[in-house]
């Protein structure tokens, strides 16, 4: 996973440290010096800030003190809970924590070598698509000898701040983490991948099917190594940061730190009873003010739980900003979860693997509207198809489908202001089974995510066995920029983008003839066929000028629904189209009948509902049944 991790700005952390310890200098970072334009991208300072290393403001001062935990950290000046609560998070995992922060023991301060510390540190962090190496010196901003951002329980436990910096650095500033993403942080640090859910849109709280079945899903994140955040949304300014009666605090992200089916009961009865609540435990970042409702610190509910099983929790009643709560109330309460999921690629796991398909692209601006790639959403139906897309197949029954655009990460410098992302979101569309070319009219719309203005857009959905097109946009057209596609299926998708809008002349295109017009065959169903007495397991196949389509077969019915296309481009248009239906046999398959359509492109009439024929070639006749096609030809050949 990390065998290639990129140097950020060409820094290479060994040879620079190797430099320090020869000249015996600290190092000092050009490239994020100790200034303003570290610290903010508009504005005039506050209070003086002084920026401090770990030596000047504490004695000892530790990476790590008693090991690492969530509740080394508490937030600082800026608007920054999502970060601390993406690190609360983040020091719960060691398997992860220990990859965002390298070689921890080599980068702890060593009290019996002195000579040997260098003033330098490096961080992992995944970003648009690779792992990045971050370098930064000690220096953190201080006002009246106190850190002002990210800081720990501890005064001479330096790891959040030092990734805090390293964060900032990435961003172009600290001021640039003032208001920012839970999710974003989740994917930097484990380079998986983000789904928000919407608890108030989706009735999480009244609906107990569902809240049930949301609690299983949230369980395997977090069970599998996965992240996961909770806020409250705060719909005004006055609502930033307001804190409810339940005490709960409104704009402000929570992080997950344990998730469980708890036993309820003392003893035997415990056990034979089995009656279990699904509960939740939750930390705020300011590292107090919790929750006051059942199940909080002090509620007499913990009577239900006998004195091991809140042991084996570690349930206490400090004030430590940490607290459980049962999964209803916090689909009551909280408005929304974001679940950072790692998604296990590696064939040798027990878990299930996915197939990931990972691919770069961008919206740039031709005049030329065959080289137009930045065509905004559906609304600009003009330029639509002008986007750029990229074609994936399902290819079981049915598969569950994990679909992320990422767009290129702004950085907020003094010099550029503020990095503001574009509104991006993308629709997937279930095409031909054999289409190999871009598309250039509406199809089937098999799913479609959000439209907003976040780095990455996220959609999980289940699809049928076929072929699919997703086009990604900006929600206007014209606006410029890169993006990483992310697809995720159970079984190898082969995903790819489709770059050519029609098949491209060759040399061998005067010798073997160039198509003269495209034809789309969508075979809708089938009634009558002549079947047993449990029914025909039949299947259709579409035939051209020697391509084929088949569909998938339809089981035990005389009128199947086979919704299956092809898309054709003709050399020969004289030459019908066959479609043919066939009889699944466990020997050898039955003929149950053909069509020709002659897909005349002049034909004003799109739906045929045509009579079964044989397949003698000088008198054919009727067989039972009749098959229901929809036709649509023209002599341009971007007009499918």
């Amino acid at each position: 996973m990390f065998s290639c991790v990129k140097p950020y700005e060409d820094q290479n952390y060994s040879s620079l440290k190797r430099a320090c310890l020869r000249k015996k200098v600290l190092f000092e970072d050009s490239h994020f010096p100790a200034t303003d334009d570290s610290l903010y991208y508009k504005g005039s300072p506050g209070p003086t800030v002084r920026w401090k290393r770990p030596k000047d403001i504490c004695e000892n001062p530790r990476l790590f003190v008693d090991g690492i935990s969530s509740h080394d950290l508490h937030q600082g000046q800026v608007g920054n809970c999502w970060f601390v609560a993406a690190c609360s998070s983040l020091a719960s995992r060691e398997s992860l924590w220990q990859k965002v922060i390298p070689d921890w023991k080599e980068q702890e301060w060593d009290p019996e070598k002195p000579d040997a510390y260098a003033g330098i540190f490096h961080f992992h962090f995944w970003r648009f698509g690779e792992w990045v190496d971050v370098v930064i010196d000690d220096r953190l901003p201080t006002v009246n000898n106190q850190l002002i951002y990210c800081h720990s329980n501890s005064r001479n436990e330096f790891w959040c701040a030092l990734v805090e910096k390293a964060y900032a650095k990435l961003a172009g500033c600290y001021q640039a983490l003032d208001g920012g993403n839970t999710a974003d942080a989740l994917v930097d640090f484990t380079g998986g991948v983000s789904e928000p859910i919407d608890l108030t849109e989706g009735d999480f709280a009244n609906d107990e099917a569902k809240r049930n079945q949301l609690f299983e899903r949230v369980l395997k994140v977090h069970s599998r190594g996965g992240l996961i955040s909770a806020s409250i949304k705060a719909v005004t300014a006055a609502d930033m940061e307001a804190r409810l009666a339940c005490g709960l605090v409104k704009g402000h992200a929570y992080a997950v730190t344990d998730v469980r089916k708890v036993r309820l009961g003392h003893g035997l009865l415990a056990f034979f009873k089995s009656e279990k609540l699904d509960m939740i435990r939750l930390r705020n970042p300011w590292g107090e003010r919790e929750w006051n409702g059942p199940w909080s610190d002090t509620s007499e509910e913990w009577q239900k739980v006998s004195k091991s099983e809140r042991e084996k929790m570690g349930v206490t009643v400090q004030d430590d900003g940490e607290f459980w709560m049962t999964f209803e109330d916090l689909c009551r309460y909280f408005t929304d979860i974001i679940k950072c999921r790692l998604l296990n690629t590696s064939y040798l796991s027990i878990h299930k693997t996915w197939e990931e398909a990972r691919l770069r692209g961008a919206w740039t601006r031709h005049e030329d509207p065959r080289q137009n790639r930045s065509g905004g959403c559906i609304n600009h139906k003009d330029t639509f198809f002008q986007n750029p897309q990229y074609i994936f197949e399902v290819r079981k029954p049915e598969d569950e489908v994990l679909v992320c655009l990422q767009q290129q990460p702004k950085r907020s410098t003094r010099q550029e202001g503020k990095g503001e992302n574009l509104a991006i979101g993308f629709d997937i569309y279930k095409v031909e089974e054999n289409r190999h070319y871009r598309m250039h009219s509406l199809q089937h719309k098999a799913a479609s995510s959000i439209y907003i203005n976040s780095r990455s857009v996220f959609l999980r959905t289940d699809q049928p066995e076929g072929r699919y097109v997703i086009i990604p946009t900006t929600f206007e057209p014209g606006h410029t920029g890169e993006f990483l596609l992310r697809v995720f299926t159970d079984v190898p998708s082969n995903c790819r983008e489709l770059r050519h809008d029609e098949p491209p002349r060759t040399c061998w295109s005067s010798l073997c003839g160039y198509p003269q017009q495209v034809t789309q065959v969508h075979v809708l169903g089938a009634a009558g066929l002549k079947d047993s007495q449990t029914g025909a397991n039949s299947y259709v196949i579409i035939k051209c000028e020697g391509d084929k389509v088949r569909s998938t077969v339809q089981k035990g019915t005389s009128t199947p629904e086979y919704n299956v296309k092809g898309v054709f481009y003709r050399k020969k248009p004289s030459q019908p189209i066959t479609v043919q239906i066939w009889n699944h046999r466990v020997l050898k398959d039955e003929f149950l009948g053909q069509v020709h359509l002659k897909a005349d492109p002049d034909d004003l009439q799109a739906l045929h509902t045509l009579h079964l024929r044989d397949r003698s070639s000088r008198q054919p006749s009727d067989l039972p049944g009749t098959v229901a096609v929809y036709v649509l030809s023209s002599a341009s050949l971007t007009a499918v």
